[in-house]
């Protein structure tokens, strides 16, 4: 054991090193974990998702060079790019929250074959529950009902007065947002006129209590962990997969490698509470996480075919 893992062994209480861990998957591939879902082994998926599932809907994500929003924000003269998504930022300049709100409204996105495929999971009886950061809502909108969602960092479909706490849907919202001359929506109760925020979490805010109470009952039932469209940074979503069974197999469907412990592993930082997500693809001790390295419509296309889903996914995108 190195001296690091003696150190962090002796700080948390907790042995760092493991017994050799059962063999979950024949081989660490899609084509496995498909072999798996067909023996009907998997009886409660997990899915947990992030903006790349929603970029074939034309919703741009965050950190993708040049067309993510990140790369976006010089015309609001932020003092940082994320700024405009911090609730002190929001609560002393809500502009260009809203400008930017403004944009992806008029997008009018429609579910990919990727929310087609959650829907799919839910009919064929296997998901326990997708957890979502996105907050576009096209998972209702593909037709997964709003209990097997948890939104990790809200929605736009309610919104609330920042003064008086008044309630708007999402219609209200969305014409006051456009509404000609009006860059800040506000409340329009009698002897109000607070700002009105989309219940959305922003850098700042906590995290809904059904995030944390949902996830401490479902992570430890789970099966098989399908990751998807996510760079798994962002806290405490990022540590959802370390709360899977050490037998629970975790297929991650990105275009990039991430939340990978065989590349930037330091044990202090699981006693330090800032430890990616814990997926190991290719290292001498890995045994159950799969890379599908391609988008997430691809990767859903992928599985199916190996599951003899296809038609079944098709006939869900074409009924939308």
């Amino acid at each position: 054991m190195s001296a690091d893992d003696k150190l962090a062994e002796a700080v948390s209480g907790i042995s760092l090193v493991d017994p050799t861990p059962p063999k979950v998957l024949d081989s660490l591939t899609v084509d496995a974990v498909a072999r798996l879902i067909k023996s009907e082994k998997v009886k409660n998926v997990i899915t947990m998702v992030g903006a790349g599932l929603s970029t074939a809907a034309g919703i741009p994500d965050f950190r993708s060079p040049g067309s993510g929003l990140y790369d976006n924000m010089d015309k609001y003269n932020l003092p940082f790019p994320m700024a405009v998504f911090t609730i002190q930022y929001f609560d002393r300049n809500p502009a260009p929250f809203y400008d930017i709100a403004r944009q992806l409204m008029k997008l009018d996105p429609k579910p990919t074959k990727a929310h087609h495929f959650l829907r799919l999971l839910h009919d064929k009886g296997l998901l326990l529950r997708n957890y979502t950061q996105n907050v576009d809502a096209l998972e209702v909108d593909a037709g997964l009902p709003e209990s097997k969602i948890v939104q990790a960092h809200g929605s736009f479909v309610h919104s609330t007065c920042r003064k008086c706490k008044a309630k708007y849907d999402l219609e209200t919202m969305k014409a006051k947002v456009s509404a000609p001359g009006e860059k800040v929506p506000t409340c329009d109760k009698p002897g109000c006129s607070g700002v009105i925020k989309p219940d959305v979490v922003l850098f700042g805010e906590g995290l809904p209590r059904r995030f944390f109470q949902l996830s401490s009952e479902d992570f430890p039932k789970a099966d098989l962990l399908i990751i998807m469209g996510t760079s798994l940074q962002v806290a405490p979503f990022c540590k959802l997969p370390r709360m899977a069974r050490k037998t629970c197999p975790r297929l991650l469907i990105n275009r990039d490698r991430v939340g990978d412990e065989g590349r930037s592993y330091n044990p202090l930082s699981v006693v330090m509470g800032i430890s990616p997500a814990g997926l190991d693809f290719d290292s001498p001790k890995a045994y159950r996480d799969v890379w599908f390295g391609g988008d997430c419509n691809d990767g859903v296309e992928k599985l199916c075919e190996l599951l003899g889903w296809t038609q079944d996914l098709h006939d869900l995108a074409n009924k939308s």
